[in-house]
């Protein structure tokens, strides 16, 4: 990769985002896809542009992204994180913008784990008395 391209993971649930950003014209391409046609939901897009739309950095920010894992919400967000990572090695300023809004916090929620004798996490198997 060039010197002026940042790398930053992101992380949500079980979902993992890398992404290479360079300075351009607002391309982004997610998994070899167009990214509007890999998150064809509106409240999808949103949440993939925030940062940059909170930072006033619409369509100057090229970007590449290999997303895994998770469903799509979790991907998103992963993602999310991940801009705004690179956002702010790109100017250090961003961070006081990023911060207050809760895009630089990693959300640790997973799902929890099945325990034995139990049908799921916390449902437990119908009891019957008689």
């Amino acid at each position: 990769m060039e010197k002026n391209v940042i790398h930053k993971i992101g992380r949500r649930k079980t979902s993992v985002a890398r992404i290479y950003l360079k300075k351009g014209k607002g391309n982004i391409i997610i998994n070899s896809k167009d990214w509007k046609s890999y998150f064809p939901s509106p409240s999808h897009q949103f949440k993939v542009n925030q940062p940059f739309n909170v930072c006033g950095l619409d369509n100057s920010f090229d970007m590449s992204v290999n997303v895994y894992g998770g469903g799509m919400t979790g991907q998103v967000e992963a993602i999310r994180l991940a801009i705004s990572r690179a956002l702010c090695e790109v100017d250090e300023n961003y961070r006081k913008i990023l911060k207050p809004l809760g895009l630089l916090t990693r959300d640790p929620r997973m799902v929890e784990r099945k325990k034995f004798g139990q049908k799921k996490a916390r449902k437990k198997f119908q009891f019957s008395k008689r």
